[in-house]
């Protein structure tokens, strides 16, 4: 057998193509530098959150995050992606038509306790129930920081704030629990000051196929008070490692077992995705475009509409 390459025809090159270089977290940091307090939990997310891109090697063409209001909701702007920094509470309608419009996205929601446990409450439970393929981080900080320190739903019972002098008489509202109530998919809590830990939730919650809710504990180092790094520090644990993911009783416990508080993944179940599902019956903007059919003229409808 002869090693002589074979000859090439006249004018041709043949180029070997590099491999593209894996991308770092900084490769998704956004233009705006983060204004958060010196010590917030929020930059442990971000850093996770970065890494977890890296690892998944998202395109941040491919990359949307919607936000609401609050300290957390200014993550879009630190981040390279499409970014929607949206009305208090209505970050997960928000979401959904992003996802809706453009299922080919991978879409992460980021907002706070204050933003989805309270004016936002409605939204939670139906795109929990309906299954849509979107990630919810809700940072928890257990206080309304962005506006000084007031009682959020998430502030623990007999906590002094300023709007609750006397200490907070109401008993605080569990995200994780209310999650599996509404039928979520993939339920998950994490910590911001275990940022390795946190950052592996977020590659799985993001790589569930279908509704995915992280809660992440993200104290408030100005306003936290007695809810802050030290209080969480102490009850703090990981999920037992003879836990069963797949068991939405056992989740249930560890969710609201009241000495401690769980990390890792309480609960997972695959189950009919929302989107495609609407896309094999050819109700959704996805299943037209594979088919061939024309692309919406954008440009036109604003004409006529305008």
């Amino acid at each position: 057998m002869s090693n002589t390459p074979e000859p090439q025809e006249e004018g041709t090159m043949t180029t070997q193509t590099e491999p593209k270089p894996k991308p770092s977290a900084k490769d998704y940091k956004g233009r705006l530098k983060p204004i958060w307090c010196p010590g917030c939990g929020d930059y442990g997310v971000l850093s996770a959150l970065l890494a977890a891109f890296a690892d998944l090697e998202i395109d941040p063409d491919n990359l949307a995050i919607v936000s609401g209001i609050g300290c957390s909701s200014r993550l879009p702007g630190f981040v390279k992606s499409y970014g929607f920094h949206g009305l208090h509470g209505r970050a997960l309608p928000v979401a959904l038509g992003v996802k809706l419009g453009s299922p080919h996205l991978t879409v992460l929601i980021v907002g706070g306790d204050g933003d989805g446990l309270s004016i936002g409450a409605g939204h939670f439970p139906h795109l929990a129930r309906r299954n849509v393929d979107v990630t919810y981080m809700m940072l928890d900080n257990r206080i309304y920081g962005l506006t000084k320190g007031q009682t959020s739903p998430t502030t623990p019972h007999g906590i002094w704030t300023k709007t609750s002098p006397a200490g907070v008489v109401e008993f605080p509202m569990n995200p994780a629990a209310l999650a599996l109530c509404y039928g979520a998919t993939f339920v998950a809590r994490g910590y911001s000051s275990q940022v390795k830990p946190l950052k592996s939730l977020i590659m799985a919650a993001i790589q569930h196929r279908g509704f995915s809710l992280l809660q992440v504990l993200s104290p408030c180092v100005t306003f936290g008070r007695k809810c802050g790094f030290d209080a969480i520090a102490n009850s703090i644990k990981e999920c037992p490692a003879e836990h069963d993911c797949r068991d939405a009783s056992s989740a249930y416990q560890l969710a609201t077992d009241p000495q401690n508080i769980y990390s890792g993944i309480l609960y997972q179940e695959e189950r009919p995705e929302f989107i495609s599902t609407l896309q094999a019956m050819g109700g959704a903007r996805g299943r037209e475009l594979d088919d061939g059919a024309p692309e919406i003229d954008v440009d036109r409808l604003v004409d006529q509409f305008s």
